[in-house]
């Protein structure tokens, strides 16, 4: 036990009266971890937002869309001072969701849909 106190003894700082570490070298891990926690987290996640804003804007009549729920529709109207999207899901069927209920707009025009097996 003795040798395990004096091995960590040999990590403290010297408690002779030398000279005071500099404070802005001290600092300079922390920044560098700010650093990379922006350019790694917090702009990726900003850029994504802005892009998902975008998408949201481009929203119109006509897309077929899929909810963050899992609900797949068309766009049946768009209501740009509430916020939100009347989908249609089935013929006579139309469901009023929220537009960041969006999850992603299918491109797809010309489209493979699932048959069933035959």
């Amino acid at each position: 036990m003795h040798e395990f106190i004096s091995a960590l003894l040999l990590f403290a700082p010297p408690t002779t009266g030398g000279p005071a570490p500099n404070p802005i070298i001290q600092l300079v891990p922390l920044v560098l971890i700010f650093v990379v926690f922006y350019f790694f987290m917090i702009r990726p996640q900003q850029k994504k937002q802005k892009d998902r804003e975008k998408v949201l804007e481009s929203l119109k009549r006509g897309d077929r869309i899929v909810t963050i729920g899992g609900m797949h529709g068309t766009v049946a109207g768009i209501d740009t001072e509430k916020k939100t999207v009347l989908v249609q899901v089935a013929d006579n069927t139309k469901i009023k969701f929220d537009r960041s209920a969006v999850a992603n707009i299918d491109k797809q025009e010309s489209g493979d849909k699932l048959t069933s097996g035959e």
